[in-house]
């Protein structure tokens, strides 16, 4: 009677332990994956403002006439 009653209390606990796991490893999975969405959009907001920036160069040297030539 004591043995089984052991058995039962070791078992519930192994189980709680195992579904303690499973809850922090999805709990970490869920971590990395919104920090992939971070980075990602970090990465997109930079290639944004990179391609801005280039967009803005341009269109500066299609603004701006020709230097003079002065002969030199």
């Amino acid at each position: 009677m004591l043995e089984e009653n052991r058995r039962r209390v070791e078992e519930a606990q192994r189980r709680e332990a195992l579904e303690q796991q499973r809850k922090e490893e999805e709990r970490q999975r869920e971590l990395e994956m919104i920090q992939r969405q971070k980075e990602e959009a970090a990465r997109r907001k930079k290639l944004e403002e990179e391609e801005e920036h280039a967009n803005r160069i341009n269109s500066l040297g299609k603004n701006k006439s020709r230097p003079k030539s002065y002969g030199f």
